[in-house]
């Protein structure tokens, strides 16, 4: 019983943090844009298991889309399949493959890029265009990927 109580003690604590946390971001911001992944495809690595369901990132999702409509905003999905990461933010030229080991990278251009940085400007930048345009998100064309920039 004692087990029990400090497990939903915790379960209560991160569900608050989650309600604030997202009523905050819905107040503060017209436009919200995160990216689609597959959470439960994520959980099957066995070493990022633990940290990813601990996240709690499917119930911060729901969490967002409902109030976005509450308060009126705008919530846009980015395709899982966008290359948010390999995508430089600064020439648009695609990367063709990067492990997770590497963090940081440099383009062609000489810009040097935080992999997760440059992911959450590509996101954003996605999200915005999805709003002006009101089209989808979708992985870059065969042009992009052959590293032919703008």
């Amino acid at each position: 019983m004692k087990v029990a109580r400090v497990h939903a003690r915790i379960t209560d604590r991160r569900r608050d943090f989650l309600h604030q946390l997202t009523t905050r971001l819905v107040r503060e911001n017209q436009t919200l844009v995160i990216e689609d992944l597959t959470v439960r495809n994520m959980v099957k690595n066995r070493r990022l298991a633990r940290a990813i369901s601990d996240a709690s990132w499917s119930q911060l999702r729901s969490m967002l889309e409902y109030k976005a409509g509450w308060y009126g905003r705008d919530l846009v999905v980015v395709d899982r399949w966008f290359p948010s990461s390999k995508l430089c933010s600064a020439c648009g030229v695609l990367r063709a493959g990067m492990s997770l080991s590497v963090r940081m990278w440099t383009c062609g251009c000489g810009t040097t890029l935080d992999r997760d940085v440059n992911a959450a400007v590509n996101i954003r930048a996605a999200g915005l265009a999805v709003q002006a345009c009101g089209d989808g998100v979708r992985p870059a064309r065969a042009h992009a990927r052959a590293g032919s920039g703008r």
